[in-house]
């Protein structure tokens, strides 16, 4: 697959990776309140490295489906 540079630059524009984050604050605090919250009511205790990457995983499928999105835009 090669990669489209005019569809990645605007994948990786302000408004794009504000989007991505929005979405991965949201998606990622569900994901880590399911994994980790008995963990963290009973015990106090928060893996961060599972943190970071319960948000990570939500950014980074959000910003390569812009990517994907706009690769395919109209007239492709």
């Amino acid at each position: 697959m090669e990669i489209d540079r005019i569809a990645l630059k605007r994948a990786i524009t302000p408004p794009t990776l504000y989007s991505s984050l929005r979405i991965a604050l949201v998606v990622g605090t569900i994901l880590n309140i399911i994994n980790q919250g008995t963990t963290v009511l009973a015990e106090g205790r928060l893996d961060i490295v599972k943190c970071v990457l319960t948000y990570f995983v939500p950014f980074a499928v959000a910003t390569y489906s812009s990517y994907r999105a706009y690769r395919a835009g109209p007239g492709r």
